[in-house]
């Protein structure tokens, strides 16, 4: 163990929390009170002690499944949406009772993807937030059950947690659930055992095979790639089970801790590499992708083979190699329509042909991220 990572994250100024469906309710969908005490207040103790805290609450439909008669999660879309119509205000409610008992406001924010992958709306979201939290209340969110599509959809609240943690530069997240912690097998195998840390998030090998409860969406495998989202964003990330949520908070050596790879990046930099939503997608030939990745070299019209989509200069691209593997996204400086001119073609052809405008980069390198190891 490192005392003074742990330290660290029960210094953390701004913290993120997520609880997922599981933690808050039965196994009949009601909400477990004695388990939303416990939560609501541990985080009226961290607020108490100078910390900001933002929610990432799972729950709305699972909340909405008793009142509405429901047994089990439903299926279809249409009555998952009911029941988070129903659920939410219930969800919500109780929130505000319990935080209103230590002095202290909640706001409710309810996010879709469009709310983050878009730039402007992305830039939004983050005035909302700063707002909110210097007006010190505590803002609830969960993604907007009750208008997402099953195409447009964070996917759980776990990918959730972790881009608020990197649109609001958290200092930590704490992904809460009944798991309580990663371990090198799974948990009901002989021999498996608890991962105290983690330093690399990408080179880990686990099983991840086990998917989430029957009242919530996630798993152990979406509890990673969030880590992935967050650690690379530069914030330390917890792992535990909701019951340690005052352990975890307080930096007690409880759950996983995953660190931080790499430097912080600009939020423009994150929104590109994990909120975007790409228009276009550009094939690289091996040799571009070497100098993209081993060298840092911006991206030429030269080591294009191809492209697909409909995009204008400015726009996020998915950059791929020549297998279809993916390399990173990007901001590329030319529309769509500019590109079967210039594919393979060097840039000082193309400014002595088509003039000194030509004569710049495909992808600047300052405006591409790539995804393995958060270099760009």
């Amino acid at each position: 163990m490192h005392p003074a990572t742990r330290a660290s994250v029960a210094q953390a100024r701004r913290i993120v929390v997520k609880v997922g469906s599981s933690s808050l309710t039965d196994d009949q969908g009601h909400i477990d009170s004695a388990q939303m005490n416990a939560l609501v207040d541990a985080i009226a103790a961290a607020r108490a002690s100078g910390r900001e805290v933002v929610v990432v609450s799972s729950g709305a439909v699972a909340a909405g499944l008793d009142p509405l008669g429901m047994r089990s999660r439903p299926r279809d879309l249409a009555t998952r949406q009911a029941a988070a119509s129903v659920g939410q205000g219930l969800l919500l409610a109780r929130y505000a009772s319990l935080f209103a008992a230590h002095g202290l406001r909640v706001g409710q924010v309810l996010l879709t993807v469009e709310d983050i992958s878009r730039q402007a709306s992305y830039a939004n979201a983050l005035r909302t937030f700063t707002r909110l939290l210097e007006l010190g209340a505590v803002p609830i969110v969960n993604e907007n059950d009750t208008v997402a599509t099953n195409e447009l959809r964070f996917g759980d609240n776990d990918r959730l947690a972790a881009l608020v943690a990197h649109v609001v530069r958290a200092d930590a997240l704490f992904l809460l659930s009944d798991v309580d912690a990663l371990y090198t097998d799974h948990p009901s195998r002989p021999g498996a055992h608890r991962i105290a840390e983690v330093a690399e998030v990408d080179d880990l090998v686990v099983d991840t095979s086990k998917g989430g409860s029957s009242v919530g969406t996630g798993g152990m495998a979406t509890k990673l790639e969030a880590a992935r989202i967050a650690t690379h964003a530069g914030v330390t990330t917890v792992l535990a089970s909701a019951t340690d949520v005052a352990d975890a908070l307080a930096g007690e050596p409880v759950g996983t801790l995953f660190h931080p790879s790499g430097r912080r990046r600009s939020r423009k930099m994150l929104w590109l590499a994990y909120a975007s939503q790409v228009e276009g997608v550009l094939t690289l030939d091996a040799g571009a992708v070497r100098a993209v990745v081993e060298r840092g070299a911006s991206l030429l019209p030269a080591g294009v083979l191809g492209f697909e989509g409909v995009f204008h200069a400015g726009d996020p691209v998915r950059l791929d190699g020549p297998d279809g593997s993916l390399v990173g996204h990007g901001l590329v400086n030319y529309g769509a329509s500019d590109l079967p001119a210039m594919l393979g073609r060097s840039t000082r052809q193309l400014a002595t042909e088509r003039g000194p405008e030509f004569e710049r980069e495909l992808v600047h390198r300052d405006a591409l991220i790539l995804r393995k190891k958060f270099r760009g």
